[in-house]
Parts: structure tokens; C-alpha cells; sequence
């Protein structure tokens, strides 16, 4: 009967080890979930970031985009401005009074005996326009992936842009791309649930958006990360 007994003992002992041990593996199992939703959700907006500073860099005006639709057919159509550089200014030539614009000048007019004469057989300057997506995100990137968060079974990016007016009289141009906790952490069960309820009420309580976000329409921080 002793024996019996040290053996149900034993078999408690080990099951609530077992116990112990499942509790803290699912914790640590969730946590690693969340970080590699956390991971995606960033990747994407810092994808969604390189566009809109490209956007900005070839609108007229200099503002950002502020429809997702829009910066999707951008980056699906747009082309780039790549410069081929061959060939070098040594400081000799550069203290004649040679430059970048004058060399490729030079080379540009075809005039053989003003390039022999000036040392710009080996010089070239070309600009050519590559597709804006392969030289962002490399090639077969999917533009449209950029609409959606992670994980979230279909939500899309909240993407807004606002021109302010500095006390100077000057526009600064501001632009902010956000995606919620409740959107990137859906199905991840009760944990997740109550993770979203948490961390939304410590976002209101510290003023903090509750979520993962680039940039600020009132604040202007170079479209830094939240996380940053």
C-alpha cells in the first residue's frame, strides 16, 4: 500500500511539473508570436515609409501620399532615377577646376579631343530609370501586399497625410501610417485578447497611440517608428 502510494505521489509530483513547465512554455510561446507579428507589422511600415519618401521626393510640391491605393499603383508603376558612375575626378583635375557637371558635360558632347584633353576617357555619368519597386524591395516584391497588416485576416493600414503651417509661414508636410493592436494580434486567443484590451489602456493612460505606427500628423519626427 506504501509503494502505491509513493507511486500516485510520484505521478502528482510529475504532473504538476508538467503543469509548471506547460504554463511558462505557453507563455513564452505566445510572447514569441507577438514578437514576430510585431517584426512583420514594422517591416511592413517601414516598406510603406520608403515609398512615401519617394512619393515625396517626386511630387510636385513635395507632399506625402494619403490613399494606400494610390502609393500601391506608385510603387507598381513608378521608375527611379539611377545614376551609372564610372570613372573618377583625381584632386589634379578637380584643381583645374573640373567637376562632376563639367566632366559629364564633356563626356556627353562627344567631343573626342576636349575628353583626351581633359583625361575623361575612362569618365561617364549616365542616368537611367529603373522600376521603382525592384530598386526598393527588390524584384518580384507584390505592391499590394503594402495595403495589408499582418496577420490581421484583411485590415489595411490606416494611412494619412496633413500640410501644416509653421510659425514661420512656411508648409511642412506630414504624413502618418498606423496599424492597432486589435488588427495584428486578432486570434491569438484569450491571451491575445486580454493583451489588447492591456496594452490599450496603457496607450490612453500614457497619451500613446495603441499600436504600431510611422510618423505624426501633429508632431513633425521624420516619419520615425514609434518603436524607434
Amino acid at each position: 500500500m506504501k509503494k502505491v502510494f509513493n507511486v500516485l505521489l510520484a505521478l502528482c509530483v510529475v504532473g504538476l511539473l508538467f503543469i509548471c513547465w506547460r504554463s511558462i512554455q505557453d507563455d513564452i510561446d505566445f510572447n514569441k508570436e507577438v514578437t514576430e507579428r510585431e517584426n512583420a507589422v514594422k517591416e511592413r511600415l517601414l516598406q510603406i515609409r520608403a515609398a512615401e519618401e519617394e512619393w515625396k521626393l517626386q511630387s510636385e510640391v513635395g507632399d506625402y501620399c494619403d490613399s494606400l491605393f494610390k502609393l500601391v499603383e506608385f510603387v507598381r508603376n513608378g521608375r527611379i532615377p539611377k545614376v551609372v558612375k564610372e570613372g573618377v575626378l583625381s584632386d589634379e583635375q578637380m584643381e583645374k577646376g573640373l567637376t562632376e557637371a563639367k566632366a559629364a558635360a564633356i563626356v556627353n558632347s562627344g567631343d573626342q579631343a576636349a575628353i583626351k584633353a581633359n583625361g575623361l576617357e575612362g569618365f561617364r555619368r549616365d542616368t537611367t530609370w529603373v522600376q521603382l519597386s525592384d530598386s526598393l524591395f527588390g524584384p518580384d516584391f507584390c505592391a499590394d501586399s503594402l495595403r495589408y497588416i499582418p496577420f490581421s485576416q484583411g485590415d489595411t493600414f490606416m494611412l494619412q497625410s496633413f500640410t501644416n503651417l509653421t510659425r514661420s509661414g512656411t508648409l511642412q508636410y506630414v504624413m502618418e501610417c498606423c496599424a492597432p493592436d486589435s488588427s495584428f494580434l486578432k486570434g491569438m486567443g484569450r491571451m491575445g485578447d486580454r493583451l489588447i484590451i492591456n496594452r490599450r489602456q496603457l496607450a490612453d493612460d500614457m497619451g500613446n497611440y495603441p499600436g504600431l505606427k510611422i510618423g505624426d500628423l501633429n508632431n513633425w519626427n521624420n516619419n520615425a517608428g514609434n518603436w524607434e
